[in-house]
């Protein structure tokens, strides 16, 4: 039987992989918008199974919000990353930097 703290568990870790791969991966920006994702993903597995235990479905619902500008995120980030290889032929966070005014 699933409890409430392997669901817990499984959570903290996905969110403590992205939080290291956000502080390892320095040099891709396509890494580090994955690894966003991969932290709401992980708060979101956390909503979901306190949902489920509590029966309550404000965490559900609370999902929903955060899928949808999760999608959005990911939408303007790959287009923002495409018009930026288009113009410097690179993804490079080091290259992005360049651009401060």
């Amino acid at each position: 039987m699933l409890t409430l703290a392997h669901f817990l568990t499984l959570g903290a870790a996905l969110f403590c992989i992205s939080v290291a791969g956000i502080f390892l991966n320095r040099k891709n920006v396509l890494i580090l918008l994955m690894c966003i994702e991969l932290m709401l993903l992980a708060v979101n597995m956390n909503f979901v199974a306190f949902s489920r235990f509590l029966d309550h479905i404000d965490g559900q619902v609370f999902v929903f919000f955060i899928l949808t500008v999760a999608a959005a995120e990911a939408a303007i980030g790959l287009a923002i990353l495409v018009v930026l290889f288009r113009n410097r032929r690179s993804i490079s966070v080091e290259e992005i930097a360049d651009l401060k005014g």
